[in-house]
């Protein structure tokens, strides 16, 4: 089908982010092409309400890439994260002031190791660094007295506070910000980082903290099930990205409940979806298991691009785009939230056993 003519691409100098992506939007081709109609569902996620997670996999935080994602929460752009624990770990490190430092891939890894440095790539940690960010979390979980299990959204809020109040630079902390803002923050694999290493290791000086799972996944589900409208920025995939994607057959294929698949998709992935990796499953794949609304097509992109490059570019474009909307502040609302859940699926059993014990 034959549709809109290309025209080559104009750069100008001083270009602003919306003329560049605007730009894309020229040619249409290829990931620029994919990048320019993701800023657009994003306007339109936004325009209609949605609720929408930022799913958070990859190391980001190291990265640098906490700061855009906190302007996102300061302005109603993002309501709940779903994020690796290694991503809040080292997002801490900033609000402690402890340092990371711009390294190179090709160092010598032994050399490192001796010197008391640890690499992600071209990013180098010190031990110290480390070390100090694990004496924080052991001082907090071993002063707080718990007599119930906890979500991991409970978790970091628990933390978030403690920075807020404690920290040097609490401003540049996601955890931080998003306790101010009250954003829940999700963990899909709380043993999976060194902030669930501290965790455990906190309980053999007597920590009662205990995270349970199965409240962070009916939290979740209870955000999704009470929205009208359902969107995420998935940055890479993995289990961040499933575990928001699993609400949906939660309600549908366990729950018994009315489903009917995320409405917004935009995921920034460089993986390929042959190889079997979830981080490269396709939205497309994902109707069938009714994580995906089958009836909007066209409300879900992926764009195969590194995240460090076309991220700050869809959160730029964004921020130019729209002022900034009342914040949901879904923190709060979780018990109310689960509750509803609940009760209609109270109501929905009743009518399950009543067809059951027909003769």
């Amino acid at each position: 089908m034959v549709e809109k003519r290309i025209i080559p691409i104009n750069i100008l100098p001083h270009m602003k982010v919306t003329e560049l992506v605007s730009a894309y939007g020229e040619s249409h081709a290829y990931n620029a092409g994919r990048l320019y109609e993701a800023c657009k569902l994003y306007e339109k996620m936004l325009d209609e309400d949605a609720t929408i997670a930022l799913t958070l996999a990859g190391a980001m935080t190291p990265a640098g890439m906490g700061g855009p994602i906190i302007n996102l929460m300061k302005n109603g752009f993002i309501d709940f994260l779903v994020s690796t624990g290694a991503n809040l770990y080292h997002d801490l490190h900033f609000a402690l002031d402890l340092p990371l430092y711009q390294g190179d891939f090709r160092a010598d890894d032994i050399e490192l190791r001796k010197k008391g440095i640890v690499r992600i790539y071209d990013i180098f940690i010190p031990d110290e660094t480390l070390l100090g960010t694990d004496r924080f979390l052991k001082e907090i979980f071993r002063s707080v007295k718990l007599n119930n299990p906890i979500s991991t959204a409970e978790l970091h809020r628990m933390i978030g506070e403690v920075v807020l109040n404690r920290a040097q630079r609490p401003d540049l902390s996601i955890v931080a910000q998003a306790a101010k803002y009250d954003v829940p923050i999700y963990t899909s694999s709380p043993g999976d980082s060194s902030i669930g290493m501290n965790l455990s290791a906190a309980k053999m000086s007597g920590s009662t903290i205990t995270v349970d799972p199965d409240l962070d996944v009916m939290e979740t589900t209870a955000i999704v099930y009470a929205s009208s409208k359902n969107g995420a920025i998935e940055i890479g995939g993995g289990s961040p990205k499933n575990f928001y994607l699993q609400t949906q057959p939660q309600l549908s294929q366990i729950l018994g409940m009315d489903g009917g698949g995320q409405d917004f998709l935009i995921q920034i992935t460089t993986s390929s979806p042959q190889w079997g990796g979830l981080s490269g499953a396709t939205f497309q794949e994902a109707i069938s298991w009714g994580k995906v609304n089958p009836r909007e097509p066209r409300n879900n992109v992926v764009l195969y691009a590194d995240a460090t490059i076309a991220a700050p570019i869809l959160f730029a474009y964004i921020m130019s785009t729209r002022k900034g909307k009342a914040l949901k502040r879904l923190y709060a609302q979780r018990p109310k939230l689960v509750e509803e859940l609940q009760r209609d699926y109270d109501k929905k059993d009743e009518t399950r056993n009543v067809k059951m014990q027909l003769p």
